[in-house]
């Protein structure tokens, strides 16, 4: 008889302990282990759920491997391709996470529908078939190469693909996979890493590409053990807010290729369109000058992005003023506001700040700095920018305003949206002659004469 044992576990890390303990001490999280029930087989070897039919691998030289160029699959998505490098790569475990209602299950079953040419395999743990089917009407996509199939058990989904022989396999999602070789409930730390590890074993020695779809807890990170995204090769995430109608697919890990890309979808009632064109929707369709917007240009992966920037300073109501920003790092933005302060001799110390990122899009670029300022001045004193201006530099703790990288990006692109002038930093050469006033500027100062006089 099969003797069991339980064992405490980390939610965050997978260490095991004999005993509950408050503090993880590989990890450090607070409150992180869960008991879990684990069944020891008597004497007998722990058997793979996948078991390949190659032979054992031998070690060889380097020089002796031989490899070729594998074409990707096209996923007929854009964006999606994009933010891959260029397709899927044959053999590869790619996770995509994001929150519950965001639009995953949606994403990945539209580009299932929309490839031409391949065989498909959708395994879904959470909903039925007909539910699929639903789905699948409402996107009015169709791939007659397209199996799907509502199965929680490994062992069941690895027979399925056998048979079918899929060139993509869809697992929708790790956390409602379980094996029958652990006893624990399918989501808990020990299920999600023996069946990822299986479905890992099995895209390396079939080839065949796999999508993995994860729920992320409530910190924004993947639920379940972190091993779960240092086995994958690519770990997605799909983001935006329940208010706004923008979706953003960005890389946190890619073997294969940049984690500075960008994807952009647009949730509509007919699934997800591609945004080729941000830089129109960052931007508000207003035409009214209005005091505390400033427009910047920024850079995401290898796209540039022309967005506006929002602020507002009142008067502090209460004792203690207030600082906001949404889609900016709020330390970044009293930085900025010290700079202000101290360099340039605006009192901002008892007013409320207030910054918003339009369009819902989180900006980390430092080329950003220039238009922040210049939006939290126009609020201050009550004095529209002129619309037709675009900002892009850096401002450092001296005041002075610091050179950035690709500028000739960015120029080009505020020209193609019919931006009159740029205001950049004080660049010695520019490779390129565009049909924009490009004003160059070395302080603070300098650009805040430019723009209010």
């Amino acid at each position: 008889m099969a003797k069991v044992k339980s064992v405490f576990v980390c939610q965050n890390c997978g260490a095991e302990a004999p005993k509950w303990v408050g503090k993880c001490p590989a990890c450090g999280e607070w409150n992180s282990y869960v008991e879990e029930v684990v069944r020891k087989e008597g004497g007998a070897a722990k058997s793979s759920a996948f078991v390949a039919d190659s032979t054992k691998s031998k070690p060889i030289l380097i020089r002796e491997v031989e490899i070729s160029e594998e074409p990707r699959m096209d996923t007929g998505c854009g964006e999606f391709n994009r933010v891959l490098g260029g397709g899927i790569v044959p053999g590869s475990l790619t996770l995509i996470g994001g929150d519950p209602g965001i639009g995953k299950s949606t994403l990945v079953l539209q580009i299932v529908l929309n490839i031409k040419g391949r065989r498909t395999l959708y395994v879904s743990g959470e909903e039925s078939v007909k539910q699929l089917k639903l789905r699948a009407e409402r996107l009015k996509f169709d791939n007659p190469e397209c199996f799907i199939v509502s199965e929680t058990l490994l062992e069941q989904i690895f027979i399925h693909a056998q048979n079918i022989q899929p060139d993509l396999l869809i697992i929708d999602s790790i956390q409602t996979i379980s094996t029958e070789m652990i006893e624990s409930s399918p989501g808990s730390v020990s299920q999600v890493r023996e069946c990822s590890a299986a479905i890992l074993k099995y895209a390396k020695e079939s080839g065949v590409p796999v999508l993995l779809i994860g729920h992320i807890n409530k910190e924004g990170s993947i639920a379940g053990p972190k091993v779960l995204e240092h086995i994958v090769d690519t770990v997605l995430q799909f983001e935006g807010d329940q208010h706004y109608m923008y979706r953003i697919l960005r890389s946190i890990k890619n073997r294969f290729g940049s984690t500075a890309e960008l994807g952009i979808f647009e949730m509509m009632q007919s699934g997800l369109r591609e945004v080729s064109n941000p830089s129109e929707l960052l931007l508000s369709q207003s035409h009214e000058e209005l005091s505390g917007t400033a427009i910047g240009a920024t850079i995401e992966g290898v796209r540039p992005f022309i967005i506006e920037v929002q602020a507002l300073v009142s008067t502090a109501a209460y004792g203690t003023p207030q600082r906001s920003a949404t889609g900016f790092d709020i330390r970044r933005l009293n930085m900025l506001l010290a700079v202000l302060e101290k360099r340039v001799g605006f009192k901002l110390s008892q007013k409320d700040v207030f910054l918003n990122i339009a369009g819902g899009l989180r900006v980390n670029d430092p080329a950003i700095d220039l238009a922040i300022i210049c939006a939290i001045l126009s609020s201050n004193m009550d004095i529209a920018i002129d619309r037709s201006v675009c900002l892009a530099g850096e401002v450092g703790l001296t005041g002075e305003i610091r050179p950035v990288n690709r500028v000739e990006q960015r120029i080009l692109e505020a020209e193609k949206l019919g931006f009159k002038r740029i205001i950049i930093p004080d660049f010695k050469n520019l490779q390129i002659k565009p049909n924009i006033e490009i004003v160059r500027a070395k302080k603070v100062e300098d650009a805040f004469r430019l723009l209010f006089g």
